[in-house]
């Protein structure tokens, strides 16, 4: 048997020639390669209009470590995934070539430096790759990928999913950490305070003055609480009433998502969303400029049987539809 991989192929929306997928009708989803749903490497393609980059990086974490293990849990179950979207009627990897770009190589040792590891690595993959999906890595990871969107689009509006409001000051003296990369963020001029917003905050707080320094950030907060009244449809109109036509950046903690849903994760929190809750807000950002996203804190090894990871690669897959609708798959 040839060690050749088949992909599927086709013709992008501007008539170039698009590999796709791994042509898994040949190829048992188990057997192929080990990249994001099956997709080409970049360096296979040359150059993508998105790519899906993983940033194995946990030296940030407060709690339990084990995020910089979460790019290879995703991509292990992002295998099952289909080429067809069926609820935004949507061929992602048709439209434009998409393909994985790889890991950044960034240090454990210290998290300043492994920062401007990330900012160069980010900068570069962009130039090759367009709009990137980054798998985490812990939530630090969305500091140096805010930064490098801002040379672009100037400051930033940040839709955050999570648990937790990550707007933290220092702590045992590091300014950079998981918990604080948004704070960071506007410190430095890089967010647009009249369009950022939390969604699924929840759990017990340092006091109220947290929820203060948060407003003035610049961020709206939907607590986890409000949905049993708010209701999934109202959150969506206050997401894109706030929103408008800005640049935004989509970060998903996976811990927004509640235990039962993603035990695998370092800071979980009960009470959070459920994943139908989580996947029918992702595709009502159809309407937003979405110019970059993550998802991170998936931590495998307090995972039970890949639920974690599975809900992160599907997130990673639906901002890939978003960006890449379709009439017609590859051939």
């Amino acid at each position: 048997m040839s060690l050749d991989i088949p992909y599927t192929t086709g013709v992008g929306a501007d008539g170039s020639r698009i590999t796709g997928q791994v042509d898994f009708s040949q190829v048992p989803r188990f057997a192929g390669p080990g990249t994001f749903a099956g997709l080409p490497s970049l360096a296979s393609v040359g150059e993508a209009q998105a790519g899906v980059i993983g940033i194995p990086f946990d030296s940030g974490v407060t709690f339990r470590p084990g995020a910089r293990f979460g790019p290879e849990g995703i991509r292990g179950a992002s295998h099952l995934i289909r080429p067809y979207n069926v609820e935004l009627d949507a061929f992602p990897f048709a439209q434009h070539q998409v393909a994985d770009v790889g890991n950044l190589a960034v240090t454990p040792f210290g998290i300043d430096r492994a920062v401007e590891a990330m900012l160069v690595g980010l900068a570069a993959a962009r130039e090759r790759a367009g709009k990137l999906v980054i798998l985490g890595g812990d939530h630090t990871v969305a500091y140096p990928a805010i930064k490098t969107l801002a040379r672009h689009h100037g400051p930033i509006s940040v839709l955050h999913f999570d648990a937790h409001i990550d707007t933290f000051g220092p702590y045992f003296g590091a300014a950079m950490h998981h918990g604080t990369p948004f704070r960071r963020a506007a410190e430095e001029g890089l967010l647009d305070p009249e369009g950022c917003m939390h969604v699924g905050i929840r759990g017990p707080l340092y006091g109220p003055h947290d929820l203060a320094e948060d407003r003035a950030v610049g961020f709206q907060a939907v607590h986890s609480s409000e949905f049993a009244t708010t209701g999934l449809i109202g959150i969506l109109e206050q997401i894109t009433l706030r929103l408008g036509d800005r640049p935004v950046y989509v970060s998903v903690d996976i811990d927004v998502l509640d235990p039962a849903f993603a035990p695998g994760t370092g800071t979980p929190e009960p009470g959070g969303l459920a994943s139908r809750e989580l996947l029918y807000l992702l595709r009502g950002l159809a309407p937003l400029n979405i110019v970059g996203a993550d998802v991170v804190e998936v931590a495998p090894a307090y995972d039970h049987a890949d639920v974690t990871s599975l809900a992160a690669a599907h997130i990673a897959y639906e901002f890939l539809s978003l960006w890449g609708r379709s009439p017609a798959p590859l051939g």
